[in-house]
């Protein structure tokens, strides 16, 4: 606790008046253009990978980056999708799983997470993932974690599709869903390509925005 009694006296002592201006700005609401949904785990810092400020990300977390697809039971996720697309008008969803994530290690090894029955019920919203890497390879272990880890993002990105509050703006081409991965090692980001099929380098991804936009 010292770590972080230290860290917001520094904030406040140096972060905060830096930034005035920004902070007085968002006190009174917030216009953020992107929905990050991104796991819990401690070693991803959505903001410090994206180089963005206070404002600028609406971020989700939760173990695996898990989207449930809509239902009628009102949950943490559902609630803060439908608020964050329909009062929010965000413009960009993205789901961002990252590597060695302990969630995938617990969908390619539901034995290991059986004492913990809330984990599993939670991972139960990546069946499908784990379904399709053991039809193709006909068994699942560790060498198959960032496969597994993709499909996973793909699956969730299928099951935002369902709530009722991304769909609208789909149909209305007001929204884009992306789906990330991020390496802690070496801090690289990839991108589903959803023309290639294909996980690419985040310059390659959106090669044809950028150059769109110079």
């Amino acid at each position: 606790m010292e770590k972080l009694i230290s860290g917001v006296a520094q904030f406040q002592k140096n972060v905060l008046l830096e930034n005035k201006e920004l902070f007085e700005s968002l006190s009174t609401s917030q216009s953020p253009e992107v929905l990050f949904i991104t796991c819990a785990d401690s070693r991803i810092d959505p903001s410090l990978i994206t180089q963005t400020l206070p404002g600028d990300l609406f971020i989700c977390r939760n173990a695996g980056n898990i989207v449930p697809p809509h239902s009628n039971t009102s949950e943490g996720m559902t609630a803060s999708i439908e608020y964050a697309v329909s009062v929010l008008d965000i413009k960009h969803i993205v789901i961002c799983g990252h590597t060695n994530c302990g969630a995938m290690k617990g969908v390619l090894a539901p034995e290991t997470v059986k004492p913990l029955p809330h984990v599993t019920n939670w991972l139960s919203f990546c069946d499908a993932a784990q379904a399709k890497i053991k039809a193709r390879h006909g068994n699942l272990d560790e060498e198959h974690l960032l496969e597994v880890t993709q499909e996973n993002i793909l699956l969730q990105l299928k099951h935002l599709e369902t709530h009722p509050s991304v769909a609208a703006k789909l149909a209305t081409n007001n929204i884009e869903l992306h789906g990330w991965i991020y390496d802690i090692a070496s801090g690289g980001v990839s991108c589903y390509h959803d023309q290639q099929q294909a996980f690419l380098p985040i310059d390659e991804c959106y090669a044809d925005t950028h150059s769109n936009n110079n």
